[in-house]
C-alpha cells in the first residue's frame, strides 16, 4: 500500500461520483457521440453502444477503480505500488503521459468552445446568418477557419481556459475538484434537459427520434459495432488516468455501483446531446446528421440560426445555452486530465501541489500554443505528414491510449490476486459482487482482444466489413 497516510480524497460519495462522471462527460459525449451516431445509422449505433457499455466500458471502469483505490496512489505510481520492480509500472507512466499530452491539445478545443460561447452570447450567429442570406454560403465555415488559423486570438482564449482550470486544481481535490463537480454536473443535466424539451418542439423532432430510436437490427454492421466500441473507449476516459480519481474514493464507496452510475450518466448525456442536435439538424433542409467534426463549429451555428430566425430571443438564448453546456462538459474533462498530471508530479517529486499544478499548467500552455499555431501559421510544419495538433491526437488516441487501456485490463485480470479484487469490489465484504468469474473472463480475454481490434483497424484504416467480406470470399474460393 501507498505510504501517503494523509493523502487527499473526496469528502463524500456523491462528490466522488460527480467528479468521476465529470471526468468522463466531455466533448466526446456532446460532440463525438452525435457525430458517430450520425455517420453510423443513428439507432443501429445506439443499440450497439448500449450493449458495449455493459460488456466493455463498465468492466474497464471497474478495473481502473479497483487499481486506484487499492493502491491509494496516482496512476503513475499505482502500478509500482501494487507490482513493485516489474514492467507493469510502464502502464502507469504511459497513462500520465497520455493524459498530459491530451490535456495540451484538448485545451485548444476547449478554447474554441469558449470562443463560440462568446460568439453566441454576442449574437454573432445572427450576423453570419444574414451574410448567408446575402449570398455568402461559406460565412459560418469562414468564421471558424478564420478563428482557428488566427495567430493570436485562439491563444487568448487558451490562456483564459488554462487560468480557469489552474484555479480549480490549486484549490485541491475536496475544495476544488469535488466542490466544482457538485455545482457544474447538476447544472449541466438541468440545462441539457431544458434543451431537450425545447428541441422536442422543433419541426425535425419526430424525424430525429425515428433516426435515434427506431431500432433496426439489419442496420447493425461490423463497422457500426467497431465505431460504437471506439466511442465507448474514448467517452469513458479509459486509459487516461481515472485510476487517480479512484484513489481519492472513500473506503465505503461501492465501486461497482459507482462505475455503473458513471456509465449511465455518461451515456445519458450523450443521448440527450443527440436529442438536442438531431432535431435541429433535421429541421433545416440540406443539413445532415453525419456532418462530422464540423458539426459543432460550422453546421450547428447555422442550423440554430436558420431554425430559430423567426424568434429573435430564442435565436440568441438556445445557442448560448448549448455552448455553455458544451464548455462545462469540456472543462470537467480538462480538469480531470490536469489533475492526473498534477497528482503524479506532486507525489512523485514530493513537491507542493501548487508548484506541481504550475508546472503542468506551464507545460500545457507551451505545448498548447504550438498545437494551436499548427492549425494556422505553423501548418506547414509536419510530423509524419500531420500538423502538430493532429500528430498529438494520433499519437495519443490511436497508439498510447489503447495500450494503457489494455494494460489496465490485463493487470486486473492476471496480476491482481482474487483476494485483492474481492477486497476492493466488495469493500471488504460490505457489498456483494456476484459476477467475479464473468468479469475476469472479460478483462482477461474479451476486452484485450477488442482493444487490439480497435487499435489495428484505426492504425491501418481498415474497414472491418471489408475484411469479413474478403475472408468469406477466400473461404468460398478455397471450397471450390
Amino acid at each position: 500500500m501507498s505510504n501517503l497516510a494523509s493523502r487527499a480524497g473526496f469528502a463524500t460519495k456523491l462528490g466522488g461520483l460527480l467528479a468521476a462522471a465529470g471526468s468522463a462527460v466531455g466533448l466526446g459525449n456532446i460532440w463525438r457521440f452525435p457525430t458517430q451516431a450520425g455517420q453510423n445509422g443513428g439507432s443501429a449505433f445506439l443499440l450497439v453502444y448500449l450493449v458495449i457499455i455493459f460488456l466493455f466500458g463498465i468492466p474497464l471502469l471497474i478495473s481502473e477503480f479497483a487499481i486506484g483505490r487499492h493502491a491509494k496512489a496516482n496512476v503513475g505510481n499505482a502500478y509500482t505500488v501494487l507490482a513493485p520492480k516489474t514492467p507493469w509500472k510502464l502502464i502507469g507512466f504511459a497513462s500520465v503521459l497520455v493524459a498530459a499530452v491530451i490535456l495540451c491539445y484538448y485545451n485548444v478545443v476547449v478554447a474554441w468552445v469558449l470562443f463560440y460561447l462568446q460568439e453566441a452570447a454576442a449574437g454573432s450567429f445572427v450576423t453570419l446568418g444574414k451574410a448567408v442570406v446575402q449570398g455568402n454560403e461559406g460565412a459560418f465555415a469562414d468564421n471558424f477557419v478564420n478563428f482557428i488559423t488566427n495567430p493570436w486570438k485562439p491563444l487568448v482564449y487558451l490562456l483564459i481556459v488554462l487560468a480557469l482550470i489552474h484555479s480549480v486544481i490549486v484549490c485541491g481535490v475536496e475544495k476544488g475538484i469535488e466542490r466544482l463537480s457538485k455545482f457544474l454536473m447538476p447544472m449541466l443535466f438541468v440545462l441539457l434537459i431544458l434543451l431537450v424539451i425545447f428541441a422536442s418542439t422543433m419541426d425535425g423532432a419526430s424525424k430525429a427520434y425515428s433516426f435515434l430510436f427506431d431500432f433496426d437490427i439489419d442496420k447493425v454492421t461490423p463497422d457500426v459495432c467497431l465505431s460504437a466500441l471506439g466511442q465507448c473507449f474514448y467517452s469513458f476516459s479509459i486509459g487516461m488516468g481515472i485510476v487517480t480519481y479512484a484513489s481519492y474514493f472513500r473506503r465505503d464507496v461501492n465501486l461497482n455501483r459507482t462505475a455503473l452510475s458513471v456509465g449511465i450518466l455518461d451515456t445519458l448525456v450523450a443521448i440527450m446531446a443527440g436529442l438536442v442536435i438531431f432535431p435541429a439538424v433535421f429541421s433545416v433542409a440540406g443539413s445532415e446528421p453525419s456532418a462530422g467534426a464540423s458539426l459543432v463549429f460550422i453546421s450547428l451555428p447555422r442550423v440554430f440560426n436558420t431554425s430559430l430566425e423567426t424568434v429573435p430571443f430564442l435565436n440568441w438564448l438556445i445557442p448560448t445555452v448549448f455552448y455553455f453546456v458544451l464548455l462545462v462538459a469540456a472543462l470537467t474533462s480538462a480538469i480531470f486530465l490536469h489533475e492526473v498530471a498534477t497528482a503524479f508530479v506532486s507525489e512523485r517529486l514530493k513537491i507542493k501541489r501548487t508548484h506541481a499544478a504550475t508546472c503542468v499548467t506551464v507545460w500545457s500552455l507551451v505545448i498548447g500554443i504550438a498545437a494551436s499555431l499548427s492549425m494556422g501559421p505553423w501548418d506547414e510544419y509536419k510530423i509524419f505528414g500531420r500538423n502538430f495538433f493532429d500528430f498529438l491526437d494520433y499519437f495519443t488516441s490511436q497508439i498510447i491510449l489503447p495500450l494503457t487501456g489494455m494494460g489496465a485490463a490485463l493487470f486486473v485480470g492476471w496480476k491482481m490476486t482474487t483476494y485483492q479484487l474481492w477486497y476492493e469490489l466488495t469493500s471488504r465484504g460490505s457489498f456483494k459482487f456476484l459476477w467475479l468469474r464473468p468479469f475476469l473472463f472479460l478483462v482477461r480475454f474479451v476486452i484485450p482482444a477488442l482493444i487490439v481490434v480497435i487499435m489495428v483497424t484505426q492504425l491501418f484504416e481498415i474497414k472491418l466489413s471489408e475484411v469479413i467480406e474478403s475472408v468469406k470470399l477466400f473461404i468460398d474460393n478455397a471450397g471450390k
